[in-house]
């Protein structure tokens, strides 16, 4: 070793020892690092709250998901079998709750929470304004990806896929099935438009469901569906070693044939694969 390299050590090795002391510890009390015996606290939020050590157990090992407990070599299937588990328990309220993830065409992403309200072996349905944010650029960029996330069982699943616009029909269908306070919610709201204070919208509803107290709400031109096709589903379940099972479906690339050991062949026209946490 260099005797730069042995300067290195010792100080490495002298500073080791000081951050540990009592006195050491004091002088980094200030910059938000607390030191236990064997590992450092980061204060890493402006409350003094530890965000970093916050974690949650997930699965053990002989819980994992291994390809022999997939119900179907094909992802359509395997979630209605997650999706099922997950209306069914008592802890989610939600289970039609996912994530849609969209992106402009020069690829500025952006994120909200929708409600699945059909699917599938065709894809995964939503309805929105179709002048909202999320809209205008499904429109310009049409791609997405839907995750679901079910903390209760440590599951989620992620879709990617094209996206087109639902039938008239179909959305016209879907609006009428509505509560009546929904379908004046559509009809009041303009998306994503700036508006003055909350007043502009429940003055607003007032009015519209006086004027449609007794008839049928027409459903606006701007409201309709979505469907999203997908490519590529993953279905996720977490390990508390953080070596969490991953088991993609996707289509086939030209030419690609399935090996049996790292790449699969599903049901449909699907292949499928595990990845690496």
């Amino acid at each position: 070793m260099s005797l730069l390299g042995v300067i290195r050590f010792r100080v490495c090795v002298h500073s080791t020892k000081f951050i540990s002391s009592q006195f050491g510890r004091q002088l980094l009390q200030p910059l938000g690092i607390k030191m236990s015996d064997h590992n450092p606290t980061i204060v890493s939020s402006p409350d003094g709250m530890d965000v970093a050590a916050m974690r949650k157990k997930y699965k053990t090992g002989h819980e994992a998901f291994v390809e022999d407990h997939l119900v179907a070599k094909e992802p359509i299937e395997q979630f209605t079998d997650w999706f099922k588990t997950a209306r069914q328990l008592n802890g989610i309220e939600e289970a039609n709750a996912m994530t849609l993830a969209t992106a402009t065409k020069d690829g500025r992403p952006s994120a909200r929470w929708v409600l699945l309200k059909g699917y599938g072996k065709e894809g995964f349905k939503f309805y929105t304004n179709y002048e909202s944010r999320k809209s205008k650029e499904l429109l310009e960029n049409p791609f997405a990806c839907l995750v679901f996330y079910w903390a209760a069982l440590s599951r989620s699943v992620r879709i990617e896929g094209r996206v087109e616009k639902l039938s008239e029909e179909e959305s016209t269908k879907y609006f009428h099935s509505r509560p009546f306070d929904s379908q004046i919610g559509a009809c009041v709201s303009h998306q994503s438009t700036v508006i003055e204070s909350r007043d502009v919208l429940t003055t607003r509803d007032a009015e519209l469901k006086e004027q449609y107290k007794d008839k049928t709400v027409p459903k606006p031109d701007y409201w309709g569906g979505f469907i999203v096709i997908p490519e590529v589903v993953e279905f996720w379940q977490g390990q508390s070693n953080r070596l969490h099972d991953r088991i993609v479906f996707r289509r086939p690339k030209d030419g690609e044939t399935a090996d049996g050991k790292l790449l699969h062949q599903g049901d449909d026209g699907w292949v499928y694969t595990r990845l690496s946490p």
